[in-house]
């Protein structure tokens, strides 16, 4: 069954301890265990590895590496509305009669295959959290008036 989450996309991670951060997906790995993504981003969850230098040129020490997050704690983030939605899939039919399955944003409809990056989909999330806190202050001063 396929997980709906691609290479490239921009998510937020839902769950644990980076609960709230956003990021791009490296990889999508599958396995019998369980799917799971590597999100590369500041400070989301890594692992620290102690390298032993190979060569007298190499520097050894301690690396910090993206780790692999269950793919139910992350959401993708639609790049038209900027949200953290869920993914649907519309099924359309091409010009030679072939189904054509289009991942699709469960809030506004949006598709998701024309990736956009994860920059663009943060300047707009916090243009929307703008506009929302905009319309807060004008609420509360007309309440006030």
């Amino acid at each position: 069954m396929s997980i709906g989450i691609k290479k490239e996309d921009a998510v937020q991670i839902i769950a644990g301890v980076d609960k709230g951060k956003t990021g791009e997906v490296i990889s999508v790995i599958k396995d019998e265990k369980g799917d799971k993504v590597v999100v590369k981003g500041s400070g989301l969850a890594t692992d620290k590895h102690f390298v032993k230098p190979r060569s007298a040129q190499q520097r050894g020490g301690i690396i910090e590496k993206e780790r692999a997050i269950d793919v139910s704690n992350v959401m993708v983030i639609c790049p038209s509305c900027g949200k953290a939605t869920r993914i649907g899939v519309s099924v359309s039919t091409d010009e030679k009669g072939k189904k054509v399955k289009t991942r699709v944003c469960k809030k506004c409809g949006a598709s998701l295959d024309g990736r956009k990056s994860v920059r663009a989909t943060k300047k707009k999330a916090s243009k929307t959290a703008a506009k929302k806190t905009a319309a807060k202050n004008s609420a509360k001063e007309s309440s006030e008036n």
